[in-house]
């Protein structure tokens, strides 16, 4: 028993070492836009606190307009269910040090949450930029209308607060599964220093007799791409080392608990053109002997693929991909014994030489390990055209092998996408998504830099992260794709621009475990995804057609179409109140 404490004590040993290059009280960059002095020579001098919404990212350089402040807040939950609030201070005068303290919830019948469920996080300031002139998050100029936003949620215990700032705190309360039904109390302390406390917030949750399952029984179908490449060089760690794996875990674990469901692997090095600031590496090492033939060293691949799945991400194993956006392909040549490049386009005698042998070795692979039905050939964002060449090639190796796209909707390769994510903007008629769901195949959709609205841009109103589960239960899709978890940017806690997209494009979780208002609320639409399919599943079972028919209606204000006339929020708030009255 010793020996199992002091491994597991030197693996805690050596992943604080590694976070604490990044870990603790950093300074946000200055607001590059002019303070509303008004908003704060209208103030007496003094501390100010109060409830305010998710839905605003507020400004640091100027006082929220809330009066009267809101000292009282008041929601309704699911057991299971985790939900949230922000707060906001806004000060005259230096705070030395904010922190708080909060009480267990309980309800008239000592019935318990306790205080371990609930957290008050800081929320940091991280530099944006906005939308290109034609309303889209693509071809963004350096510098581009920067400004500081609201993003990041950072769990250290105590900050100073600066005269005529503003900081909001993100409350987070985990309603157990096993919570009794009733009405639950309790308040949050806001203290300075050691000794004074300015406010004291008091809130109230409704627990309902509904319970949400666990994240590993969801069935919404999230996939957000891991870059480890990040994570290594973020932390000054060897990529594949056992310590790398250790730091790795905690994020990885935050990724299941939001219902993740597939794992980014890479069949060759840089599968995107570099566009990444990490560029992804090969998973597996090509090797060509003197003689001509091949060999595949899967070493990396499958630790990786069974580290995730230790972790309970285990749906899918999307490995990319056959068609890189440069139609590189690197090995190592023992005959010039150095690593080489080849360029091969689909469909040519060179592609299918290269792709072949790779396909047929890593099938047998697959089934040695267990993982064949699992896993997938991936691509991203190909044409027509070069698809269909892969898939007859991919098929020629073996037929069983399942394949996936992200990308336009394309029918006539549909019935051989297991896996099919189509961007936002296209139209799966009706017929083919029900045949799609007979089959057991996925279907899911996704953003991108192209769309303005919805997205997960760090400026984005953050009710647009809860409205895209929203849309996939409207539309019929399995669940919601974006392509980056954590690709960080050289400065990621400082500055979110990165490249020509919109800023926020490249993460939406920073280090040292560090998570975001967009992550949040995208968990929170996910909820929202699996309170419609088991309210949906209990009304059909019990033939409440009146209810289907209430359940259809609240979900037809979610035409994407909508959101040119009205903003995420004014959807949203009318529809999970009705929900949570279903």
């Amino acid at each position: 028993m010793m020996m199992k404490f002091t491994i597991i004590l030197l693996l805690f040993s050596a992943v604080v070492s590694a976070q604490s290059k990044i870990v603790g009280s950093y300074e946000e960059l200055p607001d590059p836009k002019p303070v509303q002095q008004e908003t704060w020579s209208a103030l007496k001098p003094g501390v100010y606190v109060s409830f305010g919404s998710t839905d605003i990212r507020y400004d640091k350089r100027n006082a929220p307009s809330i009066l009267p402040l809101q000292t009282q807040w008041q929601t309704r939950a699911w057991k299971g269910e985790m939900v949230h609030t922000q707060f906001l201070v806004w000060t005259t005068r230096d705070l030395e040090q904010l922190s708080f303290e909060w009480s267990k919830l309980e309800d008239s019948k000592g019935h318990k949450i306790p205080e371990k469920n609930i957290s008050a996080n800081f929320v940091r300031y991280v530099m944006a930029d906005g939308l290109n002139n034609e309303g889209g998050g693509c071809g963004i100029q350096p510098g581009h209308d920067s400004s500081l936003v609201a993003d990041v949620i950072d769990p250290v215990k105590s900050l100073p607060v600066a005269k005529n700032t503003t900081r909001p705190v993100w409350l987070s309360i985990k309603v157990p599964a096993n919570a009794v039904e009733g009405t639950y109390n309790g308040y949050v302390k806001v203290r300075e220093g050691t000794n004074k406390y300015p406010a004291i917030l008091h809130y109230t949750i409704e627990v309902l007799n509904h319970t949400l399952p666990a994240p590993e029984h969801w069935k919404f179908h999230l996939d957000l791409w891991q870059n480890p490449y990040s994570v290594a060089r973020v932390y000054g760690v060897k990529a594949w080392s056992k310590q790398h794996f250790d730091i790795m875990r905690p994020y990885m674990k935050m990724l299941a608990n939001a219902g993740q469901k597939a794992i980014t692997t890479t069949l060759i090095h840089d599968p995107w053109n570099s566009q990444t600031y990490d560029v992804y590496g090969s998973m597996v090492k090509w090797t060509k002997s003197k003689n001509g033939s091949w060999t595949y060293d899967y070493t990396v691949f499958d630790k990786w693929v069974s580290f995730m799945m230790s972790l309970g991400i285990n749906k899918f194993i999307n490995c990319y991909s056959m068609i890189p956006w440069n139609l590189k392909f690197h090995y190592y040549d023992e005959a010039l014994g150095k690593d080489t490049v080849i360029m091969a386009k689909p469909g040519t005698p060179e592609y299918d030489a290269h792709w072949r042998p790779m396909l047929a070795n890593f099938a047998a692979h697959l089934k040695e390990k267990g993982w064949f039905n699992k896993t997938t050939i991936a691509m991203d964002e190909r044409a027509m055209a070069d698809m269909q060449k892969a898939i007859a090639l991919i098929k020629s190796a073996d037929k069983d092998f399942k394949i996936s796209l992200a990308g336009n909707y394309h029918p006539e390769i549909e019935r051989d996408l297991v896996d099919y994510s189509v961007a936002s903007n296209q139209v799966i008629d009706s017929a083919t998504m029900l045949s799609r769901k007979k089959a057991g195949f996925n279907t899911t959709y996704y953003t991108c830099c192209t769309e303005g609205h919805p997205n997960t841009f760090t400026f984005s109103e953050p009710a647009e992260s809860v409205w895209l589960a929203w849309y996939a239960a409207y539309k019929g899709y399995d669940g919601y794709l974006r392509w980056a978890y954590n690709c960080w940017t050289k400065d990621s806690l400082h500055d979110t621009r990165f490249g020509s997209w919109s800023s926020g494009d490249a993460y939406l979780v920073y280090p040292a475990l560090r998570s975001s208002i967009r992550f949040e609320r995208l968990i929170e639409g996910v909820q929202d995804f699996e309170k419609i399919s088991v309210l949906r599943e209990d009304f059909i079972k019990n033939n409440r057609q009146d209810k289907l028919r209430l359940l259809e209606n609240i979900l037809s204000g979610f035409d994407i179409r909508e959101l040119k006339n009205k903003n995420a929020a004014e959807i949203l708030h009318t529809s999970q109140d009705k929900l949570n009255k279903l």
